[in-house]
């Protein structure tokens, strides 16, 4: 038996418990892992409260993050001992995920853990850490390099946007960080943020195309925002998006595209290719400041993450939440 969040469905409601769970109850997977930190991410919040329809089959183990040892493997590639990252693949929607204390998994899912990164850093940075990663390497690939201009990072006092600014700033870029606490100033400028710009400057419909600004845009709101995003962005300019935290919607036209040549790039964490995946987190181990995970991260117990979901989504949350399992 082993401890862990169990989502549920009876005929008449959802229950989210923590539990004591039957290690023969586990999905089918090739590695067995003993989880030693997951996190809590904005899916996983959205889950464990019932605010969205992120599980997709019942019951359920929340946590589409986990790091940790594996203690049984048939993958010649993945031995007893070796410690894996895994992020993302359905986990925590589809298959049980990282908020308990074993994972059942298949071994294509997993990633080494990198070099010069322990276990708990490697949460501190996550699927927010590393989708941030991915969206910098987009940057890089369709030519936007420091030397072209701003840079612009929305949803900045969350977890992807607090790695990304520290990403950035690292590799040479002028960040400037969009967010709706202005108490956070202090926090982004400590990242590499260069200029703090008010979330409602961004959040108003705007001219489909307005004052060029941006070389780059990393966003995770979505909606008016990105849209506003899309319309300020130079000439030849990326915008990536990988988040929905201001809706799904994107009320934009096509002007920037047709008019200016900018590239709306969408970026995937889910079911990004493995090799990707190893780029990003050895980039990781390399470009981004591991000194500044601690200003970024609160760790908090299995116990508490539930009642640390409802704050994430009521935006008292910033950085990235770790979740420590052995304790």
């Amino acid at each position: 038996m082993f401890k862990g969040w169990l989502i549920d469905k009876t005929t008449d409601s959802v229950t989210t418990d923590l539990v004591d769970i039957d290690e023969n109850s586990l999905p089918e997977g090739d590695v067995l892992v003993d989880v030693a930190y997951s996190t809590l991410n904005y899916k996983d919040a959205l889950a464990l409260t019932q605010s969205g329809p992120v599980v997709r089959q019942f019951p359920m183990v929340p946590g589409i993050d986990l790091v940790g040892t594996v203690r049984e493997s048939s993958r010649d590639d993945l031995t007893v001992g070796t410690q894996v990252i895994l992020n993302g693949w359905g986990i925590g929607e589809k298959h049980w995920g990282g908020l308990a204390q074993k994972a059942r998994v298949s071994g294509d899912w997993l990633v080494p853990l990198p070099d010069g990164i322990d276990m708990q850093q490697a949460m501190a940075i996550g699927t927010a850490g590393y989708t941030a990663m991915l969206c910098v390497m987009k940057l890089e690939q369709l030519g936007v390099t420091p030397d072209k201009g701003e840079i612009l990072v929305t949803g900045a006092a969350g977890g992807v946007g607090s790695v990304a600014i520290a990403v950035l700033a690292k590799l040479g870029y002028q960040v400037v960080a969009l967010s709706g606490r202005a108490h956070e100033a202090d926090y982004l400028k400590s990242l590499g943020a260069t200029e703090i710009m008010p979330r409602e400057q961004m959040t108003e419909a705007g001219k489909p195309l307005d004052k060029a600004r941006w070389a780059g845009v990393v966003d995770v709101v979505g909606s008016q925002v990105l849209a506003n995003a899309c319309a300020t962005t130079q000439y030849g300019g990326v915008v990536t998006a990988c988040g929905l935290a201001g809706g799904m919607d994107l009320p934009a036209t096509v002007a920037p595209f047709i008019l200016r040549g900018v590239t709306l790039a969408g970026i995937d964490s889910v079911m990004c290719p493995k090799a990707t995946r190893l780029e990003a987190w050895q980039r990781l181990s390399q470009d981004l400041d591991l000194t500044k995970l601690e200003s970024i991260t609160q760790t908090i117990y299995l116990a508490e993450v539930k009642e640390k979901a409802e704050a994430l989504l009521a935006g008292r949350v910033r950085g990235r939440i770790v979740v420590s399992i052995k304790n």
